[in-house]
Order: C-alpha cells, then sequence, then structure tokens
C-alpha cells in the first residue's frame, strides 16, 4: 500500500498535548468547600469523599438552598415560623408582626436579625420567640451509614430565659424542591422541619484509585474527541467529496501503520535499555 502523506499530525499533536500537560501535573484533593465555609461539610467515608456546599449557586437555584424570598415559612395551628438556611432573614413582604421581637430586629424590622422565628398565641396574642441564629450553625449528616440521604442544619438560640433550637433536614432531591408544610415541636422549644431540594445531594470524589480519576477522566476525553473526529471526517469524505469504502475513514493510511509505529518505537526503546545494561556492567564484567 502507497503511503500518503498524514495531514492530521496536527490534530493528533493538539489532541495528545492536553493528556502529556495533565499526567504531569500532580493530582490534588482538597477536603474543604469554597467561600467562607457556611453551609459546608466534607465527610469521607473509607475511599469516598462527600461534599455538601449548601449556599453554592447552580443552574437552576442561583441561591442555592437559601430562599429567593428571603425566608421559609411553616404555619400550622397557632404556631407560625419564619426560618433562612445559612443566612439571616430579609423582608419584603410578609413580615412577622408579634411581640417580642427586641432580639431579632425589634417591632420596627421584626425577623431581619436572626436565621429563624417562631410565633405562638400566648392569651390571644402572636408573641415571638427566637430559635436560630446564622452565627449558631450546626451541620451533620442525617444518617451516618448513608451519607447520600442528606444533611441537618441546626442553628439555635440563647436567650435570657429559654435555649432554643431549630433543626432543618435537607433530603437529597436532585429533580425537585419541597418546602416544609409541617413542624415538630420536642421539649419547650426546639422545632425541627424537613424539605428537599438537590442541593441537599452530595458530590461525589473517589480517591485511592477508586472511580475514574483524573487519568481515567483525560483519556475518555481525548477518546471522544478522537472517534468525533474519525466518525465526521468519515462522514463528510462520504457524503460530500464521493469517496467510498475504507478509504473514507480520514488519514486511513496513519492509523494502520499505529502498530507498526508502535512496535518499532517499543523495539528502539528496549536495545536502548539493553545497550544501556552492556556498558554499564561494572569492574567485575568479564574480559576477553
Amino acid at each position: 500500500m502507497t503511503m500518503r502523506p498524514f495531514r492530521g499530525h496536527g490534530i493528533a499533536l493538539a489532541l495528545l498535548l492536553p493528556l502529556l500537560l495533565l499526567l504531569s501535573l500532580e493530582p490534588q484533593l482538597s477536603l474543604g468547600g469554597g467561600g467562607d465555609g457556611v453551609c459546608e461539610l466534607s465527610v469521607r467515608r473509607q475511599d469516598v469523599i462527600y461534599n455538601y456546599s449548601l449556599a453554592s449557586p447552580t443552574s437552576k437555584y442561583p441561591h442555592g438552598v437559601l430562599s429567593e424570598d428571603g425566608f421559609y415559612k411553616v404555619v400550622v395551628n397557632d404556631t407560625s415560623l419564619w426560618f433562612q438556611l445559612c443566612d439571616q432573614m430579609i423582608f419584603n413582604h410578609d413580615p412577622p408582626r408579634c411581640f417580642g421581637c427586641q432580639d431579632c430586629g425589634g417591632p420596627l424590622h421584626c425577623g431581619t436579625a436572626c436565621s429563624a422565628l417562631v410565633a405562638s398565641n400566648v392569651g390571644g396574642y402572636p408573641v415571638c420567640t427566637t430559635i436560630g441564629r446564622s452565627s449558631d450553625l450546626y451541620i451533620a449528616l442525617i444518617d451516618q451509614k448513608y451519607p447520600l440521604k442528606g444533611v441537618l442544619v441546626k442553628s439555635s438560640s440563647f436567650g435570657t430565659q429559654d435555649n432554643c433550637s431549630l433543626s432543618v433536614s435537607i433530603f437529597c432531591d436532585s429533580n425537585e424542591v419541597r418546602v416544609p408544610n409541617s413542624l415538630n415541636i420536642t421539649g419547650k422549644c426546639d422545632y425541627a422541619v424537613a424539605l428537599r431540594h438537590p442541593s441537599g445531594c452530595a458530590k461525589v470524589i473517589y480517591v485511592n484509585g477508586r472511580g475514574w480519576g483524573l487519568f481515567g477522566t483525560v483519556l475518555m476525553i481525548i477518546l471522544c474527541f478522537l472517534v468525533g473526529y474519525i466518525l465526521i471526517g468519515t462522514v463528510y469524505r462520504f457524503f460530500f467529496q464521493g469517496i467510498h469504502g475504507a478509504e473514507a475513514i480520514p488519514n486511513l493510511d496513519f492509523w494502520l501503520s499505529l502498530p507498526h509505529r508502535a512496535k518499532n518505537m517499543l523495539g528502539n526503546f528496549a536495545r536502548r535499555l539493553s545497550g544501556y545494561g552492556r556498558d554499564n556492567r561494572g569492574s567485575y564484567a568479564p574480559v576477553n
């Protein structure tokens, strides 16, 4: 077969150069999230790391798990609960109207200086109690045995009379958001709600050789580029240049010569190693 000059050397080199560059870099692993660490959690289970970043923006949810209204609201019987995750509340509409809001913004800005506030009917009047502050935030897994289930965010407020808290279970749901519509109360002022949100899903990182890894990912990208290049080139030559049969494959001679080239490279490498070994046998080598 007559070898034609290969015109795709530049393309092949352009595909191989990123692979060589990435392989020359030392892979690094970060166990912490970005930003200031608010509402972020990183948990390692054997060779798997689960990273949660609740406040990080996504394409569908630019505020992450935070409510775009500035607050979540749950009303059950005579109890109203307002809360915001990972930040203080903001009220552009429907602000809390209750007594006893001095430690959470005061009567004129009730709810704007804390992350969770509850109003209960006492003697016919709504009375507010601060049950969460963004400065006192705790985040953990909902289930230690199943990290992918989601996370629990707990905020608290230590008042002069009562120590109150709010626990929000954020279950992983990659398809939709379900806001809380029920409220659980334990003790005097410990509240708990649950919601489902894509931000409650962990980003999984495999370490110690599990998963694709850097090499496998880059190799797959290179293979996809090569397959796409051959496929598009074959379609173009077949339909637009009228080349049929195996000759429609672009740079066919080059692909067919690859095994021979690889064999020659391995042979040259083996000869160099054997020559290096003969030249470095040392002073105890036999002399004829």
